[in-house]
């Protein structure tokens, strides 16, 4: 799936982990020859750039909410959407993306709740789920094998 539009959905930063893993996937969706778009809030993209002053990882950075209007307005659309989430707010905007999109959705839940939140989700996706706050490793190699199929 080659040349497929990926867009990685980063809520509220508060969990250490989501902008290096995000950085991570990105770099390496972009390099398996996906399209990546990084939508986050504020904070999460504020974060992003610090991080990646040169865009090198996160080449497409974009606001979450004005891609979500775009994706409402079918002025947009994605292939693959991967939701970060670690709360009901990530929940939400997962819960969102399923409801306006015809995007494959993975959601990746992570965090001290990562296995009760994941438990709540009432929307179809993939769940990737680790209890992880401060070391990326356990989601890290999760994402690897579903990078692995995707590019099947």
């Amino acid at each position: 799936m080659t040349d497929a539009k990926v867009i990685l959905m980063m809520g509220c930063p508060e969990v250490p982990i989501q902008t290096s893993i995000a950085l991570y996937l990105s770099h390496k969706l972009t390099n398996l020859g996906l399209d990546v778009t990084v939508a986050g809030t504020d904070a999460a993209t504020k974060l992003l750039k610090v991080s990646d002053s040169d865009g090198y990882y996160a080449k497409k950075l974009v606001d979450l909410d004005k891609t979500l209007e775009d994706i409402i307005e079918k002025r947009t659309d994605f292939d693959i959407c991967f939701a970060f989430m670690h709360n009901d707010a990530g929940m939400t905007y997962a819960a969102t993306m399923s409801a306006i999109s015809q995007a494959r959705l993975y959601s990746i839940v992570f965090g001290i709740h990562a296995e009760t939140l994941a438990e709540t989700i009432e929307f179809d996706c993939e769940k990737i789920v680790a209890k992880a706050v401060h070391n990326p490793v356990q989601l890290q190699n999760k994402l690897d094998k579903v990078m692995e199929e995707i590019v099947k």
